[in-house]
């Protein structure tokens, strides 16, 4: 290709919008919620996800174009959007993704959650009894904790923190001062449940509730004696949500987060959501206050705060309404009680979670901790969970006198204060923390155990694609490596060495790691087929990631599929790249997989049999790529490898359930199995591992 046509690559119209592909992924995500062949409760639970989802899509997201938009920017993005009309699009998308939210919780689940005696009473749904007892219980539980401001110049509007339920209240009459404010506002208290279950003796079915909105709004009179209420209003606000801290001018940056965080609550406004009976002019009302447009205003019908929904998977005991309960399974080599090192050193291990289980990785740190010969411990914590026994066992390991370092992520995004506490813990029993490398977040997932053996120092390693949390373990597809390989653990070794000191990059044999050398060797990877294709030789690419944005490397796969590679990609979410246009990209297939668990593993490889293929840390996205510090390790086993391939690609490449394919215009198509069978990868997988 000439240098003319590689200049037509940068056109903006062959790259879809990140943001927007965020929300399509949204989309995807709420479609399961009307899946009529998923358990019903499991459909509510994809519901709330789709609606938080959208919150931090706005605390994160929106509220970044919205502040370039405000300050005049007028760059554009690859796919040649400006701030101003990138917001238009936002608005214009995320209304009809609310729309369908609450489409599916009115006319979708509500239906047959009541068939199944699971029901929401609204306030006009309830008899005398049951008001009696919403009343009783607001008195008891919810009267001494409220604070109602009534609005005049000795009390301007409270500040509203983030996301969190307020009501307006619309008053008339004089009060004991002679005051005519005629507007208040409310606060729920956060502390008081948002779903809340009618004891049986005023419940007519099992499994009945209240929210928290619905008794507030039908006691608020109680707030306001001798006033008549007019209105009373449910609004929420989203508010800026990222933390910006100027690392290279604090001297501590620990201290920096923590000092940053309250402000979280109150950041700058970027959404309004009001009930649909709001007036209109009570929104403007509100709109004015938090210097908000039209464009930002949401009015729903239904509760304010679906996402709060979540509460009722856990409180309704009906196992026939989600899906079966999943073991995963531990290898018989790794059962309780197996010696980790005695493993590792015959063999590589690796683990697919959440089908097999995370305890041995667990196990270990565990041994680790408490092994006698084991001298030092090495770890990466980015998002470990409020109570990680990761975290134990390198606490138990410094208080037994080892020599312990943890590299603490503390701008992990909504984990800043949980990772603020491990630190100061590990800090406690005399660990080595630090915080990475200014300016770049530590995003890999790696540990590093040495031992002495017979005389001699000898390293173990794990690295995985996913975090050291037991939670998520459960939840996300992701690989676990352990292994003794000496060239692996020196690799592992120089890079905590680059992380926690001062000196040149690392040479490393085996590892690829941002922001230095990943990204170079994708895209020789990528071109390498490219040539090969070129040259007539049998050439592939297939890679599973979360996101798929950085410009460079879709410039790469264009020249790969213009030079005749075949391209099969599976992203679960953000994918900026546009497969299918004649003569650029019509070698290239993207799928997206949502289903039961997260698919969060990134697995890369380059070659008609995957001769060459890694496991990451890392998404093909800019900031991972170039702003991050991220392991891309390869599988060097040739029969791992092959696992790696069949599981995380070959399976899930043939999914005709689960399975979406984007299409060339930023839309995605479910797929169906048509004549074939039905292949779902992820039962296919638990089948495999249970039996």
């Amino acid at each position: 290709m000439n240098a003319a046509q590689t200049t037509e690559l940068g056109n903006a119209s062959l790259y879809l919008n990140r943001e927007l592909s965020l929300l399509e992924f949204n989309r995807r995500v709420l479609a399961q919620a009307a899946d009529e062949s998923k358990p019903l409760l499991e459909r509510l639970r994809f519901l709330s996800i789709s609606c938080n989802n959208m919150d931090e899509f706005f605390e994160i997201r929106a509220s970044g174009v919205k502040q370039q938009a405000e300050a005049g920017i007028t760059a554009a993005s690859p796919d040649g959007m400006v701030p101003r009309e990138l917001l238009g699009s936002i608005s214009r998308i995320s209304r009809e993704i609310v729309a369908e939210q609450y489409r599916v919780f009115n006319d979708v689940l509500l239906p047959p959650l009541a068939a199944n005696g699971i029901r929401i009473l609204r306030r006009g749904e309830m008899n005398a009894a049951q008001l009696a007892w919403a009343r009783s219980y607001f008195l008891r539980e919810v009267f001494p904790l409220l604070t109602p401001i009534g609005l005049d110049p000795a009390h301007p509007f409270p500040n509203v923190l983030n996301k969190i339920l307020n009501f307006v209240v619309m008053l008339e009459g004089n009060d004991a001062f002679a005051r005519k404010s005629g507007t208040a506002v409310v606060q729920a208290p956060r502390l008081v449940p948002r779903v809340i279950r009618l004891p049986a003796e005023v419940a007519e079915g099992p499994y009945h509730y209240v929210l928290l909105s619905a008794i507030i709004h039908a006691n608020v009179g109680d707030l306001f004696p001798g006033m008549d209420i007019k209105g009373c209003y449910q609004f929420r606000v989203t508010r800026n949500s990222d933390l910006w801290v100027e690392e290279e001018d604090v001297e501590d940056l620990l201290d920096a987060v923590r000092f940053e965080l309250p402000r979280r609550h109150y950041g700058a406004a970027v959404r309004l959501e009001v009930a649909e009976n709001c007036p209109p002019d009570v929104a403007r009302f509100l709109l004015d206050h938090f210097h908000l447009r039209e464009e930002d205003l949401y009015q729903v019908n239904g509760p304010v705060n679906l996402n709060r929904l979540m509460a009722l998977y856990d409180l309704v005991d009906r196992p026939d309404l989600k899906y079966p309960a999943h073991k995963p399974t531990v290898p018989r080599e790794l059962q309780p009680g197996s010696d980790m090192f005695a493993v590792l050193r015959q063999h590589d291990v690796l683990l697919h979670h959440p089908y097999q289980s995370f305890s041995p990785v667990l196990e270990f740190a565990r041994q680790a901790a408490k092994d006698p010969a084991v001298v030092a411990i090495k770890g990466t914590l980015y998002r470990t969970g409020a109570h990680s026994e990761i975290v134990d066992a390198l606490f138990d390991a410094a208080r037994a006198g080892k020599e312990v370092t943890a590299v603490v992520e503390l701008r992990a995004r909504f984990d800043e204060a949980a990772n603020i506490d491990l630190a100061t813990r590990l800090k406690s029993a005399g660990a080595h923390v630090v915080y990475g490398v200014v300016g770049y977040k530590t995003h890999a997932k790696m540990m590093l155990i040495v031992r002495r053996e017979e005389g001699a120092l000898k390293r173990y390693v794990h690295m995985g694609t996913g975090n050291y949390h037991t939670s998520t373990a459960r939840g996300y597809t992701d690989l676990s490596l352990m292994t003794a390989n000496e060239a692996v653990c020196d690799d592992v070794h120089r890079l905590f060495r680059h992380l926690t000191g001062l000196g040149e990059r690392p040479q490393l044999q085996n590892l690829l790691h941002s922001p230095f050398t990943l990204n170079d060797e994708i895209l020789r990877r990528i071109d390498e087929q490219a040539q090969w294709a070129r040259e007539g030789r049998p050439a592939r690419i297939r890679a599973k990631m979360n996101a798929l944005s950085d410009a460079g490397v879709i410039k790469a796969l264009y020249l790969a599929s213009i030079a005749g590679v075949k391209i099969d990609l599976l992203v679960r979410g953000i994918c900026c790249l546009r497969p299918g246009l004649p003569g650029i990209s019509e070698n290239i297939r993207v799928h997206s997989i949502i289903g039961r668990f997260l698919e969060h593993s990134r697995v890369f490889s380059f070659g008609p049999q995957g001769e060459f293929t890694y496991a990451s840390s890392a998404d093909w996205m800019q900031r991972n790529l170039h702003r991050r510090v991220e392991v891309c390790f390869p599988v060097l086993d040739p029969g791992l490898r092959a696992r790696v391939i069949e599981e995380c690609l070959d399976i899930p490449l043939a999914d005709n359930v689960q399975a979406w394919q984007l299409q060339p215009d930023g839309t995605w198509v479910r797929c169906k199995p048509g004549e074939d069978s039905p292949r779902s990868a992820q039962e296919i997988l638990t089948a495999r591992y249970l039996g």
